[in-house]
This record gives C-alpha cells, sequence and structure tokens, in this order.
C-alpha cells in the first residue's frame, strides 16, 4: 500500500529523517548499524527509505536497493540478491547443501557487498521485509553481529500488521534489538497540521479547512489514503478511487473470520463501540470475541480505547458499505438497536434513533429523535437540536397533529445555532398549519430571526406590529420592547432605544416579564444612558444585567448583557483593554456552552476591533481566524467580515477586502447603519488606497444619506473618510474636489459638533478626535495645510491610545512642514515615529506612502542616516508644475516601470495610471516616456 508518484511532499517528517541517517551513521564495535522502520501499509516507511538512501548516496555512501516478495522461502536471499544484480554484480547463490552449506552461502553473499562497497560504508536497503525469507532472515542476523567484516548499515520496512503470532521476524526483530547500533522506529500517521498541509500541496491552496478536516478524519492520518483522498478532491471526484477500494477490500478478505465480522461490526456502529456492545451484537463466546478484536487491532482496522473500539481509518466504513447486501446491512442495525435498547438505564437516543432509522424502521426511531432532540436542546447543543429536529420531520407525515411542534423546535433550534434563513423557512411552514403559534408569537419569532439574518428593516416593523397587536399580551409586548430596543442599539439609535428599553421595562414589572426581557431591556437602557448622558449610570445597569443573565445560565441572556457591555467600552466609551478582555472572556463562556455560532462569533469581533484599534493587527487577525472557524452566519457573519476586512485593508490585501464587503452587502441587503455605515466606511478607505477618489466620495455620500443614526462615533468617522477622499482628490490632481460634497459634510460635521456637547464625556472625547481630524482633512482640502492642526489630532489619538489615526496624523503633518519648509527636525521625527507604527502594524500601504513623502523630502527614515537636505527650488524648474502624484508617477516612468508595475507600487489603478502620464505628458510638453523620464532625471 505505498503510494507509487512521489508527486505530492514529504511532510510531518522533517525531524525524522536526519534522525535515520544518524543512527545509520552511528556503527557498533562490528562496524555494523540497523534501522527498521515500522509501521501500517501506507504510513509512508517506503518513502522514507528512498528519501534516506537518496541521502546516504549523495554522502558518498554505496546503496543498494532491494524489496521481499510474498514467496516463502522459496527463493533463498532473493531480496539481496535482486539489490546486487541491480547494481551489477552476478552472484551465485544456490541451495546450501552439507553441513557448511549455509554459512558458505552468507560468506559469498558478504564477499560480493564487500566489493561493492569498495571500502565506501555501504547502506543496504530493503523494503516490505515482513516476507523475508529465512535465508535473508539469517543473513542479517550474520551481518549486523559484525561477522561479515563488513562497513554495513541496513535500513529496512516492516508492516506491522504482519508482525503478529508468530511470525518469525519478531525473533529476529527481539535478537537485533540487543545490539545498541540496531534502532526499531515505530513510523506514526501524520497529524492534523501536517495532512492539512499534504492537501494543500495536492488539491491547492483554495481546499476549505473543513475539506483538510474531513480529509484527516477519513484517513486517520495515513499518508498513501490522505493522497488518495486529496487527489479525489482535487479532481471533483465524490466516489473513493478504485485504488483504494481494492486495497482495503483485500486487505479486508485477509483477516479472519471472526476478525472479519468484528470489523463489519464496528464500522456499521457509532463509534466508540464499547465492548459490552459489542458482544451484545456479535453473539460469541467472550474468549473467540477478544480473540476476535485482538486480530482487528493486530492487522491495523480497528484500535482499542478504554471507551471502545474505533475504525482506524474512517474510509473503511465508506468501503464496506458498498460490499454488503440491504438485507445484511439492515440486520446488523437492528442489531444494534436491539442491543441498546436491552442494556440497562436510559439509551443514548441519539445512537438508537440512528441504527432504527438505518434499520429501515423510522417508527421506531422517531421517539428516539425527538428524545435525542430535547436531549441536546438541554445541553444548548443547538446544532445537534436542528439536525434531530429536522430528522424528526422527515419521518413524520404532513397529516400529522405532531408536526406543528416539531417544525416549533426545529425553527427555534435553527435560529439558535446560526441557521437563521432555514428558521425563517419553517417558521412559514409553521404559519400555514391551522393549530400553529397565535398572531403575536408569529410576529415575534420572524422579527427575532430577521434582526439575525441581518433584515433589520424588516425585523423592526415585525416588532412594531407585535406590539400594536390587541390580542398581544402584557407579557409578549415587554419581549417585543425588549428585543426591539435591543435592536435599536445595534442600529445605533439610542434615544429610540432608551425608549423602548424603559417600556419594556414597565411592561415586564406589571405583567412579571421574564429574566431574558429584564436582561435584554437593561442592556439597551444601559447602552443608551451611557452613550448619551451618564456612563457611569450606563455602566452600572449593563453590569447588573451582567450579573442577572450570569445568574439565569441562559446562552441568550449573557451573549446579549456580554455583547452590550463588550461594545459599549470598547467603542464610545474607549476603554479599550478592558472591552477586549469582556469580549473574550464572554466569548469564552459562550463557547462552553455551545453557542460558537452566535454572540460567541459577534464578541470574538468586538475583540478584534479592539485590537484592531490599539494596533494590535497580528493578534486580531488570530482572533478572527478562530472566529470564522464558526462558519457565522447573518448579522454575525456580517460582524466578522467587516472586522476583518479592517485588517485586509489596513494590509493592503486589495482582493480579500473586496472579496469581505461583497460578501457582507450580499447578506445585509439593506440593513441598518450599525453595519452599512462601516462597510460604506471600509468601501471609502478601499476605493482611496488604490485612487479611486470618487468611488470613495460616492459611498461616503450614500452613507449619509441611506441611513439614520444617532451614533456620532459612525457619523464623524464617516465623515472624516469622506473629507479625506476629497483631500486626495485635490492631492492627486485627477479627480476635481466636489464643493457640493464638501459643504454637505461640512454639515454633517457641524452636526457632530453640536450634538457632542450633549454626548457623555468619554463619547465627546472620541468625537471630537475625529472631529480634529475632519479640520486638518478640510486645511488639505482648502491648499493650506496647516501642521498644528495635524499635530493637535495627533496628540488627541495618542491621549485615546489609538496608533493608527496618529501616525496618519504625523504623516500629514510631516508632509504640511515639508511643503512649507518649516519645522523641519520636527517633521522628521513624525514621519519616523508614523513609519515605525506602520511597519509595526503591518499597514503596507500606509507604509508605502510615508515611504513617498519621505523620498521626497530626502527624509532617511529609519534614522540610520542623516537627513538629506532638499535642494533648493530652481526658478525654472522643470516639474514645479506637476503634482505630488504626478511627480510619484514620474519618478516610475524614469525607472522604466510599466502602468500595471506603477499602480501596484502605488496602490491606484492601471487605468489612474494613464490618466497621469497623460497630464504629466501635457505639463511637460513631451510625447514619450523616454522623454519624460529625461525631463525627470535631468530636474532630479
Amino acid at each position: 500500500m505505498a503510494s507509487q508518484g512521489d508527486d505530492a511532499p514529504l511532510v510531518g517528517r522533517s525531524d525524522i529523517l536526519p534522525s535515520i541517517q544518524a543512527d545509520l551513521l552511528a556503527t557498533g564495535p562490528g562496524g555494523t548499524s540497523a534501522v527498521f522502520v515500522t509501521g501500517e501499509s501506507g504510513v509512508g516507511k517506503s518513502r522514507l527509505l528512498r528519501e534516506t538512501a537518496d541521502a546516504m548516496r549523495a554522502g558518498g555512501a554505496a546503496v543498494l536497493f532491494g524489496a521481499c516478495l510474498d514467496i516463502g522461502d522459496a527463493s533463498p536471499l532473493h531480496p539481496v540478491l535482486q539489490a546486487l544484480r541491480q547494481a551489477g554484480a552476478h552472484p551465485a547463490a544456490g541451495p546450501a547443501d552439507g553441513p557448511d552449506g549455509a554459512g558458505a552461502l552468507l560468506e559469498r553473499v558478504s564477499q560480493e557487498l564487500r566489493a561493492l562497497a569498495r571500502g565506501r560504508r555501504l547502506l543496504l536497503v530493503l523494503d516490505d521485509l515482513q516476507w523475508a525469507d529465512r535465508s535473508t532472515r539469517q543473513l542479517l542476523l550474520y551481518l549486523l553481529a559484525g561477522l561479515g567484516e563488513l562497513n554495513l548499515s541496513v535500513l529496512a520496512a516492516v508492516r506491522s500488521e504482519s508482525l503478529h503470532g508468530s511470525h518469525p521476524l519478531r525473533r529476529v526483530l527481539a535478537e537485533l534489538r540487543r545490539l545498541r547500533s540496531v534502532r526499531v522506529l515505530d513510523l506514526a500517521p501524520l497529524d492534523q497540521d501536517a495532512i492539512a498541509e499534504l492537501v494543500t500541496a495536492i488539491a491547492g491552496k483554495d481546499v476549505a479547512p473543513e475539506d483538510a478536516d474531513r480529509v484527516f478524519k477519513r484517513s486517520g492520518g495515513n499518508p498513501f489514503v490522505a493522497e488518495e483522498l486529496a487527489r479525489d478532491l482535487r479532481d471533483g471526484r465524490v466516489e473513493l478511487s478504485d485504488t483504494l477500494r481494492e486495497i482495503f477490500l483485500s486487505r479486508v478478505d485477509e483477516l479472519p473470520p471472526h476478525a472479519h465480522e468484528v470489523v463489519h461490526a464496528v464500522a456499521a456502529g457509532v463509534e466508540p463501540v464499547e465492548h459490552g456492545l459489542l458482544a451484545r451484537v456479535l453473539p460469541l463466546p467472550e474468549h473467540e470475541l477478544i480473540e476476535a478484536v485482538r486480530d482487528a487491532v493486530a492487522h491495523r482496522f480497528v484500535t482499542s480505547a478504554p471507551d471502545g473500539y474505533r475504525l482506524r481509518h474512517q474510509v473503511v466504513a465508506e468501503v464496506l458499505e458498498h460490499e454488503v447486501l440491504p438485507a445484511e446491512h439492515a440486520a446488523r442495525h437492528r442489531r444494534y438497536a436491539e442491543a441498546i435498547e436491552a442494556a440497562p438505564g436510559e439509551p443514548d437516543h441519539a445512537r438508537l434513533a440512528h441504527h432504527w432509522q438505518q434499520a429501515g424502521e423510522p417508527t421506531r426511531a422517531l421517539p428516539s429523535v425527538v428524545a435525542a432532540a430535547r436531549a441536546a436542546e438541554q445541553l444548548y447543543g443547538f446544532a445537534e437540536a436542528y439536525r434531530h429536529w429536522a430528522l424528526a420531520l422527515e419521518l413524520t407525515p404532513h397529516f400529522d397533529p405532531g408536526r406543528t411542534e416539531l417544525l416549533a423546535h426545529a425553527a427555534e433550534s435553527a435560529h439558535r445555532c446560526g441557521e437563521h434563513q432555514r428558521a425563517l423557512t419553517t417558521l412559514e411552514q409553521l404559519a400555514e398549519r391551522g393549530d400553529g403559534p397565535g398572531t403575536c408569537a408569529l410576529h415575534l419569532r420572524r422579527a427575532r430571526y430577521l434582526a439575525a439574518a441581518g433584515r433589520t428593516a424588516t425585523a423592526e416593523i415585525e416588532y412594531e406590529r407585535a406590539l400594536a397587536a390587541h390580542e398581544c399580551t402584557a407579557s409578549e409586548k415587554a419581549s417585543a420592547a425588549a428585543h426591539l430596543a435591543e435592536l435599536l442599539v445595534h442600529l445605533g439609535r439610542y434615544a429610540d432605544a432608551g425608549v423602548r428599553a424603559r417600556d419594556a421595562l414597565d411592561l415586564a414589572e406589571r405583567s412579571d416579564g421574564s429574566t431574558a426581557d429584564l436582561v435584554r431591556a437593561s442592556a439597551a437602557l444601559g447602552f443608551s444612558l451611557a452613550f448619551r448622558e451618564d456612563p457611569d449610570a450606563g455602566l452600572a445597569v449593563i453590569r447588573q444585567a451582567v450579573e442577572i443573565a450570569e445568574r439565569s445560565g441562559h446562552p441568550d441572556d449573557i451573549g446579549c448583557a456580554y455583547l452590550h457591555l463588550a461594545e459599549l467600552l470598547t467603542n464610545p466609551l474607549n476603554n479599550i483593554e478592558e472591552g477586549v478582555l469582556v469580549a473574550r472572556r464572554g466569548a469564552e463562556k459562550l463557547a462552553s456552552i455551545g453557542q460558537g455560532r452566535t454572540y460567541q462569533t459577534r464578541l470574538l469581533a468586538i475583540a478584534a476591533n479592539g485590537l484592531f484599534r490599539v494596533g494590535q493587527w497580528a493578534e486580531a487577525e488570530q482572533v478572527l481566524a478562530d472566529a470564522m472557524r464558526h462558519r457565522p452566519s447573518g448579522a454575525d457573519a456580517v460582524e466578522i467580515l467587516l472586522a476583518r476586512c479592517r485588517l485586509w485593508v489596513g494590509f493592503g490585501d486589495v482582493e480579500a477586502a473586496d472579496r469581505d464587503l461583497d460578501a457582507a452587502a450580499t447578506i445585509l441587503a439593506g440593513g441598518g447603519a450599525r453595519h452599512v455605515m462601516p462597510m460604506l466606511t471600509l468601501r471609502a478607505g478601499l476605493a482611496m488606497w488604490q485612487g479611486r477618489h470618487a468611488e470613495a466620495r460616492s459611498a461616503v455620500q450614500r452613507g449619509l444619506t441611506e441611513t439614520r443614526s444617532d451614533d456620532l462615533v459612525l457619523l464623524g468617522v464617516l465623515a472624516w473618510h469622506g473629507l479625506r477622499a476629497e483631500a486626495e482628490a485635490q492631492a492627486g490632481g485627477t479627480v476635481p474636489v466636489d464643493p457640493q460634497a464638501v459643504r454637505r459634510l461640512q454639515v454633517v460635521v457641524e452636526r457632530v459638533a453640536r450634538n457632542a456637547g450633549n454626548a457623555a464625556a468619554p463619547v465627546r472625547a472620541v468625537v471630537d478626535g475625529y472631529l480634529d481630524l475632519c479640520a486638518a482633512e478640510l486645511s488639505r482640502i482648502e491648499e493650506r495645510n496647516d501642521p498644528d492642526l495635524w499635530v493637535k489630532a495627533a496628540a488627541a489619538w495618542d491621549r485615546r491610545k489609538q496608533p493608527y489615526p496618529a501616525a496618519y496624523s504625523r504623516l500629514r503633518q510631516a508632509e504640511a512642514s515639508f511643503a512649507r519648509r518649516t519645522r523641519r527636525a520636527a517633521a522628521t521625527t513624525a514621519i519616523r515615529e508614523a513609519y515605525a507604527t506602520a511597519q509595526a502594524m503591518g499597514a503596507k500601504p500606509f507604509a508605502a506612502e510615508i515611504t513617498q513623502v519621505a523620498g521626497r523630502a530626502r527624509v532617511a527614515l529609519t534614522g540610520d542616516e542623516e537627513a538629506v537636505a532638499p535642494a533648493p527650488a530652481q526658478q525654472g524648474d522643470e516639474l514645479s508644475m506637476l503634482t505630488d502624484r504626478e511627480r510619484e508617477v514620474l519618478a516610475a516612468v524614469a525607472e522604466g516601470l510599466t502602468n500595471r508595475e506603477i499602480g501596484q507600487k502605488l496602490f491606484i489603478s492601471e487605468r489612474t495610471v494613464g490618466v497621469h502620464i497623460g497630464h504629466i505628458f501635457d505639463k511637460l510638453q513631451v510625447r514619450t516616456r523616454v522623454q519624460a523620464s529625461r525631463v525627470f532625471l535631468r530636474a532630479a
């Protein structure tokens, strides 16, 4: 079962190859050494032998290679004689007649080996040694004992599944182990990371992590099996390859009869299969069953652990499934089901349901399916619960009255595990039944599912309908108001959220409302208070909500409370470090109770955003990678996508940022300010790095006109990006400044400044930081670019411990000072600090822009060299009419770069490069790139 092709890399063995070579070179007193590599078929023994042999040959050793055949003792010394013949020797190895025949034969072979070695170290490589004939085994003992007077190393591979019972090679290895120069190495299967590396190398980098994980589970870490499965994955094959199928079937057929039954039984079971359960399924005497299991383990089909038996390779179950008759399949699963029911105590309903269903008896499976679903819900395992409820629906006829309850449970479980669209679809089926929940209950559930799916506008309408419906009880209205308050917080409408939260608390008090409604309303009220009026009072309310949620122990309560607290701390209150800690603590709590796809992912998004703002981008990337493993959906996915997109924009990965923004926009299909404004802000930032200033302007204007929010921070960030886009357009000279857009942005800035006076002090401090940036960008637009405004902005963001906007402000401070030719020393310090920050965070496009500004000013960014003073302006400077961006493009043209290369270097589009070059030609009165380059070099 060795791989025939070496197109796959040798992974997971980097520490083994040097170790084997060292052991082979460390000879004992007789000048010999040996390494015997054991392991199951396909684990990579033959490949390891070839790699080691190549390395030893490159080191000057003489290498002989032979393989044993499964032909018994019919051909004495076959592998050694084969190796000698391949090396050009012509050994004569007849039968060993007479009392000294065997010794004479061994001596003759030793002479041939010595002749081939010619004084060098000789490496004898033997594959499939488990089939070695008696003479070959004797030769190994003879040579490794030093009797052949040969400077010899032996490297051999042995299939471990063959070394059971009284196999003669076991005795030989036992004898050889006594020699200190002999090592027996058991080659283990590859771990999950190594299999993932192998799969990626074969199937390509686009392989999804879950596909690589599936290959690992099916292969059990066996490299040969993993390679075959990876090729199936690469080529789009669903069925197993014929190669794998035939190999495993032939190996199963070689098993003793009872071991054969054990493998089939374990393959049909739900792992781990306990010994007692297997004994009830296979009616064998205890001693025969144990012996059969021992054989299955020895042949490397089954593994044994204290909790039961498992298949070593899951792919075996797939192979065997197609080899049994339908009647055999049903009978085996019926025996499992009956055995589970006969066992004392409460049965494992999930297992029982599986076996009754596989036995073709859905009626007997249904009660266990429902019981398993309820048990999963009690443990907050909503993904598993949903699978069981969905199966129960498959087993239940449409006319059955019990189907209504099943639909209700299935919809809620789908929502709780993050399958929000499935929850909505199932809810509509429930609404069509005459015996379903009332109108108010449907409004509430539909609103919750819509909000989670990111369809916030429709969700708000549904909550309002519930509040307006006469048939809704006070308790139901309390729940609607509490959920609506939470939704309004996420939409950034804090004043409305506060009103609804108070309504919910009043209704809950009058109707003895639920703990969940109390937590939700308190969290929303606390957020509203902290943002608009009194941070201390708001924080106290939210912290109280956290305490109530933790006492209730319900995942939704805990998630809601921690989410509001972490969001409040990291964003408007700017207490980022504590906010990140709270988000991570809440995520850990929710992970422990099975809420990975919903609240946990949103909390991790908050943590990542906080880490991004304090400049810890690498750690933020790891947090987001962990969150993405939960495969979130709906609004939860949008939170993660936007958080990750911030990193891609910062890192300069344009394609990845575009993909995440497109995905977020598709999921939202509308949505509120909480998601839409950050998404459009990111669109604008990405467009600016690419020099697409008109596109950046359009994104900002959409954010201002299509959303409604009280969130001054979101408005401040968006306004800054809008003014920055106009300033970049002014500096670039390719897109004219839009005076109307600037006036609209100034109105927004004035409104934010006016309303900031009524906000809580921490919120006002953050908003003031963005207002400082807006004022400084406006000075760029008006072509007065005041360095003092940038100094003020940098100091403000330093106080808030947010390095990115502080570094950006320092870059602009330096750029303004260099342009004015004033305060050069301060400007040099500022730009070096900005560069150090950009490098530390990995902000490639930002660092590139800093480098360009420093290059124009002739400043050494590292500080290792003295700053070079700029040449004094010449009266007749030929480049004086060019903008800064046009000078950068011309410098790249003089380097001989193409338009595409210039675009990549300056983070602008190829089309924009062409526009710049056209302007350069017009201004310099030249017609070719060579002429333009000559002007640049003459002026430089």
